[in-house]
């Protein structure tokens, strides 16, 4: 009893004691001030990213909405993450929690989980590079590896492209070595036009010269005036006349078979015969029957 009844004592005067009490309001206003400052930091630094990528969309090196919103966003959020991280530490300090031993564990975890997760850790630094560099965005045609197709979303740590055929292809950031954009640059739509033998290959060119100078006028994808190359080939039966025309990125399968129906009905309407596999059939009766009488 006397044992309980000293405990007791010295909880009560434990609570009584006025520097007690002045040593917990120091620490819970040095932990409200570490709060604060915290928040000030991640606001400030926050709007600092916000506003440089601002500026930074009005100058002459354009880099598109959504990839600048992306890469804001994960800015903003690593400046949070190490703010919140750094409060934290410092409030366990306050608390009298010896941060030393936390942080030498919290390392040797971090590091088996940063062996164990390298393929994570590559992905995501992978991702990161393709948004920062621009490499392919959201609607783009591009061939990663053995795929292609449009680009139907860009993560940190996956790429989903779809195929032509409808299949959507989810691929590691991590596996993607070569990458090849096909809607950066203008494209070359080209169109092979045979003609037969008996045709005057003057007279075709000139045909097809002046449908060219029409067909600006009524397709808006072509960058310029298609130009018609001349003679490409000679064939077992006709004679080959290349036609090419600089187009808007990935218009270029429109485009040639737009050229390809225009360039036929043109040459129908001026008699120009596009030659087509014939085949003559000999009766042999028929044949020997002639060569006896």
């Amino acid at each position: 009893m006397s044992w309980f009844q000293d405990k007791y004592d010295s909880f009560i005067a434990y609570i009584t004691n006025p520097d007690v009490w002045i040593s917990v309001a120091l620490g819970i206003l040095k932990i409200i001030f570490i709060i604060a400052i915290a928040s000030v930091v991640i606001r400030v630094g926050r709007a600092i990213i916000h506003n440089a990528f601002r500026i930074n969309s009005k100058s002459p090196l354009q880099i598109s909405e959504r990839r600048t919103n992306t890469v804001a966003k994960l800015l903003q959020n690593v400046i949070t993450y190490v703010v919140f991280f750094l409060a934290v530490i410092m409030i366990l300090g306050v608390l009298g929690i010896e941060t030393k031993g936390l942080l030498a564990g919290a390392g040797v975890i971090g590091l088996a989980v940063g062996f164990g997760a390298q393929n994570l850790v590559r992905d995501v630094i992978t991702g990161f590079f393709i948004l920062l560099e621009d490499q392919f965005s959201v609607g783009d045609y591009v061939r990663l590896g053995k795929f292609e197709g449009v680009i139907q979303e860009i993560g940190l740590r996956t790429t989903k492209i779809k195929s032509w055929t409808g299949e959507l292809h989810i691929l590691p950031n991590g596996s993607i070595k070569e990458v090849t954009n096909f809607s950066l640059s203008n494209s070359v739509a080209f169109v092979d036009v045979s003609i037969s033998y008996e045709s005057d290959i003057d007279r075709a060119e000139k045909v097809i010269e002046d449908l060219l100078d029409e067909l600006p006028m009524k397709y808006d994808k072509m960058v310029k005036r298609p130009e018609l190359l001349g003679v490409q080939s000679l064939g077992a039966s006709e004679v080959v006349l290349r036609v090419v025309s600089e187009v808007e990125p990935m218009q270029h399968f429109a485009i040639s078979r737009a050229l390809r129906k225009e360039i036929k009905l043109r040459l129908d309407e001026h008699g120009i015969e596009i030659p087509y596999p014939r085949m003559v059939l000999y009766n042999r009766e028929e044949m020997g029957s002639k060569q006896v009488n």
